[in-house]
């Protein structure tokens, strides 16, 4: 599973690129994302709704974009409200305060179609939601560690140098989750980075002291990726 150290850090991104290289060796792989919140929808082949970017990753996947690919969608309608998608229908409109409250009854939902999914494919490869060291939000967690943890899947994270403090954002996001959370970190990526790798080596170095995780890699950064 990858998670970010916030939104925007290039989760999707890395995630696509990664269903086509692993396409590319031979292995049948598919993306999953259990909750995404986005009015950039894709329509799958039975009239269902899925984010956007879980349909790019189907198809880098060489598959057809499903609704199992990603389960539950909000679509924001205002600033604390939004449609709930479930299994790709519009069920009805919630408050962001409602969905907190309803949010871990959707695990089933969650559940079954990553099960479907495992069962089809050799490898799942698994999109977290904005961040887990939103501590305040993890009750009832389906997007991030609530997801990891309950299906016990390996977690990476990834944090984006480019908009600065990255090692700040990395040993926090340690800092702040739980013993049972950090279980399921094994390692972190660094995304969007510029200039010499030699002069991050101690950057580097100091995350993996201060977080016990394995480092996997720079991934450079690229102008007019979406």
């Amino acid at each position: 599973m990858f998670q970010g150290t916030g939104s925007s850090v290039g989760k999707s991104i890395i995630v696509a690129g990664l269903c086509r290289l692993f396409r590319r060796n031979g292995i049948s792989v598919a993306p999953f994302k259990p909750q995404n919140m986005s009015n950039n929808a894709a329509a799958t082949l039975d009239g269902g709704e899925i984010g956007r970017a879980q349909a790019l990753q189907a198809i880098a996947s060489g598959l057809e974009p499903s609704i199992l690919h990603n389960p539950i969608l909000l679509k924001p309608q205002s600033e604390r409200g939004s449609q709930l998608i479930i299994n790709g229908k519009f069920e009805r409109s919630v408050s962001g305060f409602e969905y907190q409250k309803i949010k871990g009854s959707l695990m089933p939902h969650v559940e079954k179609a990553f099960m479907n999914l495992s069962a089809k494919h050799d490898l799942i490869l698994v999109e977290g939601a904005g961040s887990p060291a939103e501590i305040n939000l993890r009750d009832g967690d389906i997007a991030n560690m609530g997801f990891a943890t309950k299906l016990s899947v390996p977690t990476i994270i990834i944090g984006d140098i480019d908009r600065g403090g990255v090692i700040a954002s990395l040993v926090g996001t340690k800092a702040v989750l739980d013993s049972e959370d950090n279980k399921s970190l094994i390692g972190f990526i660094i995304n969007r980075f510029r200039g010499d790798p030699k002069l991050f080596k101690n950057g580097i170095l100091e995350i993996e002291k201060r977080t016990q995780w394995k480092f996997l890699g720079l991934v450079p950064y690229y102008e007019n990726i979406h």
